[in-house]
């Protein structure tokens, strides 16, 4: 439970720098937004090409694996269903609502947790495996796609993870690892200070965007951030309970690791891919948040009951 709590405190900390920044105007206008394109296109994917590169391969295609697949799918699957043909919401508003009520905020909040609460860091080296060279490579082509308003073809599916930098870093950093290859530091210390500073500026960043914001604030937004939430913060991880105990038998560490690590808050991401195709921005900042505020309470219970 302390871990859960320095985990979201140090995101807090640094979300509040970001409004700070903001709020005392140090930076100028849109400067948000530049400090996401740094970290999407320059930081992160040395961030990515680190942890792949280090990760136990024993874990990565683990039983964890398909259980971080079926529990993204079903939830994901589910919100968009509900967003489409009751809600009525344009298809970019469902592609951003569907992603952010499974995909894992792996990085800056997976990485402490899994560390102070599971014991062992690589324990979301499977979700990050599955997010950025399955889950992420469909929401970048379906968000391209919206915000072009070009219709995909199989070239352009099957090329968007060449495309995509933290694809890349992630592949790369892959097939170091089973390779078994060790790069020299002179390699390997200019990426780890360049990774270093990607999940700070998308914490600053997301933290900027909340200037003149207010929660649950946006018109006929709601509906959509509550149901995202309770996704992410309630069915998920009762998914991946469920999908871990009875399914994959795995054992009571196991099945308590695989539960926390999917309770987790919607990553922030999603809130960069928004940010990065201009699609339901707003939908993907209030998603985070809330879901954040509302991790808490649900990883102290998780703990409680099965640690």
């Amino acid at each position: 439970m302390v871990g859960v709590l320095e985990g979201f405190t140090i995101i807090a900390v640094v979300v509040g720098v970001g409004y700070l920044v903001a709020r005392l105007d140090i930076l100028p206008p849109n400067s948000g937004l530049a400090l996401n394109k740094f970290a999407f296109f320059v930081a992160l994917p040395p961030l990515m090409f680190v942890t792949m590169a280090h990760a136990d391969l024993r874990v990565i295609f683990s039983a964890r694996l398909p259980i971080a697949v079926l529990s993204f799918s079903v939830v994901a699957l589910l919100y968009a269903l509900i967003a489409r043909f009751l809600l009525k919401k344009s298809a970019g508003r469902v592609t951003v609502g569907a992603a952010s009520s499974g995909y894992i905020n792996a990085n800056n909040m997976g990485l402490p947790v899994a560390t102070y609460i599971v014991g062992d860091a690589a324990q979301v080296a499977p979700i990050l495996l599955f997010q950025l060279l399955i889950a992420a490579p469909i929401v970048l082509t379906i968000l391209d796609t919206v915000s072009t308003g070009r219709r995909p073809s199989l070239t352009t599916v099957m090329s968007q993870p060449v495309k995509n930098p933290l694809i890349i870093g992630s592949a790369l950093g892959l097939l170091v690892n089973v390779a078994g290859l060790t790069p020299p530091d002179i390699v390997l210390e200019p990426l780890r200070i360049l990774g270093g500073a990607g999940v700070p500026l998308i914490l600053a960043a997301f933290g900027m965007s909340l200037r003149g914001s207010r929660l649950l604030d946006t018109p006929g937004q709601k509906l959509e951030t509550v149901l995202a939430a309770s996704f992410k913060n309630v069915l998920m991880p009762l998914l991946a309970y469920l999908l871990a105990q009875f399914v994959f038998g795995l054992d009571a560490q196991e099945v308590f690791a695989t539960t926390v690590l999917a309770a987790l808050p919607s990553a922030q991401n999603m809130y960069n891919f928004a940010v990065r195709y201009n699609v339901a921005v707003g939908l993907s900042r209030d998603i985070v948040l809330l879901s954040t505020i509302g991790a808490v309470p649900v990883i102290l219970v998780v703990s409680l009951l099965l640690a």
